[in-house]
This record gives C-alpha cells, structure tokens and sequence, in this order.
C-alpha cells in the first residue's frame, strides 16, 4: 500500500511539473469535478457494507448479508451515473464557472464515477474477507498505471492526460471486480432474507455516513474548484501544487486507516471497545510524536522542496504550502476520525464535524481566496481544519465520558 501512495505521489508530481500550473490547473478542474460529485453523490455504500457484513457475518446471518451486498453495490451504481452526468453538464458550464473550455475533458473524466464506485465496493468485499493485503496489491497496480498514464499522456497535454488516468482506471476495475467476486463467493451460500429489523438502521447509517462524504469531498475539492471561480485555472495549478502536503499525508495513513477500519469494525462487533479505544490512543500517540519531530525541519527547507518538487513556476506557493503543511500535520493525527465512527456505528459524528470544517472553510475561501489567491485559500483551509480538530476534541471528550454513548454492539 505504501508503494501504491509512493506511485500516487509521484503522479501527481509529474502532472504538476509537466502540465505547468496552468495546464495543471485545467487538469485538476477536470478531475477534480469528477471526484467533487463521486463523493458528493455516492451513497458510500462501501462503508455501509463493511459495517453490517461484519455484523451478518460474525452472527451467521448470510441470507442479510447477501441481500446486503445486492442492495449496497445497486445503490452505489445508480448513484455514480448520475455524478457523471452532473461532470458533463459542468463541463458544457466550465468557460463560465472556471473561465476556461474544459467540455472535452470533463465528458471523459465524466466516466470515472462510475468505474471508482465498482472498483469500491469490489475492495470493500475485499475488506470483509480481511484481505486488505490483496486490496493493497490492487492499489499499486493502478496506481502504477495512472502514473504511466500521467506520465505518457502529459507530454501531449490535458486531454491526453485525462485520457490516461480515465484508461488506467478503466484496466483497475475490470481487474478488481473479478477479484471482488471471487471473494464474496467464498462466504457461505444462502438465498438472499429481508433485512426486517436492520432496514431502518442500515437506511440511517447510509444518509449519515454519505452525509458525512459529502461534507468531507467538499474540504478536499471545494477550495480548487472555489478558488476556480474567483481567480483562474493558473492559480488553481499553484494550490494544486500547495495541496501536496495535505495529500502526500493523507496518503502516508491510508494503509494505517483501512487497517483500523477493517480490525476496528470486527473488535467493536465482537464487544471488545476497550481495545477499539487502546489502539485509538496508540495511533494519536505514535501520529503527535512524529509530526513534531518533522514539522520544523519541514517549515525551514519549504522554499527548497517547492523548488526540487514542484519546479520555480510553483515558487510563488511556497508560503500556501507552508500554511497547508500545518493542516496536513493537524490532520495527520486525526487520521483515525474517518474510520472510528463507521467502525462505532456512529457516522453522524463525521457529519458534525466536517459540517463545522465546511462551515467555517466556504465563505472563508471566498473571501481569502479573492483577496490573497492560493496562499488566502491555504489559509482558509488552516483555520478550517483548526475548527474540525476543535470538534473532535469536544466530540471524543463526550464520548471517553459516557455523555455521548455509542452504538452498542451487535451481539455475536
């Protein structure tokens, strides 16, 4: 899995360096719509899939769960198609929302949403067997073939560019979903049973934890996009560039999050919360001691790492990247607050607190983002994610409590 963030970066960077900022700009606006209106539109289903199929199977109950697996993968599909179409109509929209014609490449990166969602939840299957090592190796495939994408389809431009990525996502899925099958084909066969009792909480754990993507996708695509709309798609490449810390450290957790999300959801099933809460606090621990050991060394060297990385044309992002390196250290040690409340069964707590982070995040990029351009939308994303750490302070204080119960567990 590391290899695959190792390869994600490097992509990123050879868009960033060979695109310039202006042709990265139109890149980002390109793909980055795609995935605004995934997130904002899929119903995470993947989630709510890992959630309860850990609870049907822990209890034996395969008729739910196989019914379960019908019912997830449809309402993800259905909802991914209509985030594509929603791609298109920005891109016949883009010369006036982005002041540039962006139609052909977002009628191509229209198609992502649809072959992610498959990809998804065939690596959600994955999850349930416990296989996060196979879904790793999955991860680095296409991760090694968006790069090859990148890196052959940016010497010819953005289209050619987008081109690749969308290819490259295209070999990922059909790939996975044939794994995905073989998986759930190794649980125990029963003909699909009416979920009764768990409709209405399975109904409710969908809206909260989609509500809580969709708040999410907007911290992490709404300050391109926005600053998109009141500057040009040049500073968007330069905050494309600023972002590289918030993405290369969400990218150094992923394996650590899919992990605690996978062993997490199955300690919680089985009732053992205390140990939930023991490796909650182990990672917080581990996560604090390390960005303060780096975040100086970090803050000193910006100017020569902006140049090695990104090239001179990224130098005027040099102060946005430092304002987002602390973001991304703050956001580095709550990793864990994406996982811990699907593996509780409390999504709504994302809701609350990204509701707070995009609360303070729209307007202060609007404002920010038109007065000082990339280094005022690095700002606004720092007060923003200071508001979300603040709410998580609070929220796990109720919790550790007992003011803000949880979910109980399912008994096994």
């Amino acid at each position: 899995m590391y290899a695959a963030t190792a390869l994600g970066i490097v992509g990123s960077l050879v868009a960033l360096r060979v695109l310039r900022p202006d042709g990265a700009g139109r890149f980002s606006l390109a793909v980055g719509t795609a995935a605004f209106f995934q997130l904002l539109l899929e119903l995470t289903s993947d989630e709510a899939l890992i959630k309860f199929g850990f609870r049907y199977s822990e209890s034996a109950e395969w008729g739910k769960f196989h019914r379960l697996v019908r019912l997830m993968f449809g309402f993800e599909l259905f909802a991914s198609l209509g985030a594509g179409v929603l791609v298109a109509v920005v891109g016949a929209l883009s010369p006036v929302l982005f002041h540039a014609h962006l139609l052909e490449p977002m009628l191509l990166a229209a198609l992502l949403p649809p072959l992610q969602a498959v990809e998804s939840m065939a690596a959600a299957a994955l999850v349930l067997r416990r296989r996060y090592d196979v879904r790793g190796l999955f991860l680095t495939f296409s991760m090694a073939l968006r790069l090859v994408g990148i890196v052959v389809g940016s010497h010819y431009g953005v289209m050619a560019t987008v081109v690749g990525v969308v290819a490259a996502q295209a070999v990922t899925t059909l790939s996975i979903a044939g794994v995905g099958v073989v998986a759930l084909r190794r649980f125990p066969h029963a003909a699909p049973a009416p979920l009764g009792a768990d409709r209405k909480p399975l109904l409710s754990f969908v809206i909260q934890s989609t509500a809580g993507t969709t708040l999410a996708s907007l911290r992490a695509w709404a300050a391109p996009l926005v600053l998109g709309i009141v500057r040009n798609p040049a500073e968007v490449g330069l905050f494309r560039g600023a972002q590289a810390p918030l993405q290369g450290f969400a990218a150094f957790t992923a394996p650590l999050r899919l992990i605690l999300l996978t062993e997490q959801t199955r300690d919680w099933e089985r009732g053992d919360e205390q140990k939930v809460y023991r490796e909650l606090r182990r990672y917080m621990i581990g996560a604090a001691l390390l960005t303060a050991a780096v975040i100086v060394p970090l803050e000193l060297a910006m100017p020569w790492l902006v140049k090695l990385f990104l090239g001179d044309p990224y130098a005027p992002a040099t102060d946005a990247v430092r304002l987002v390196l602390v973001a991304a250290m703050i956001q580095l040690v709550l990793g864990w607050t994406k996982s811990f409340p699907v593996s509780i069964g409390r999504p709504g707590l994302r809701v609350v607190a990204h509701g707070v982070e995009t609360a303070t995040l729209l307007p202060l990029l609007v404002v920010f983002g038109d007065l000082w351009g990339v280094t005022g939308a690095a700002g606004a994303v720092l007060v923003s994610t200071c508001a979300f750490a603040l709410t998580w302070a609070v929220l796990l204080q109720r919790l550790t409590a007992g003011r803000l119960r949880p979910v109980e567990p399912a008994p096994a």
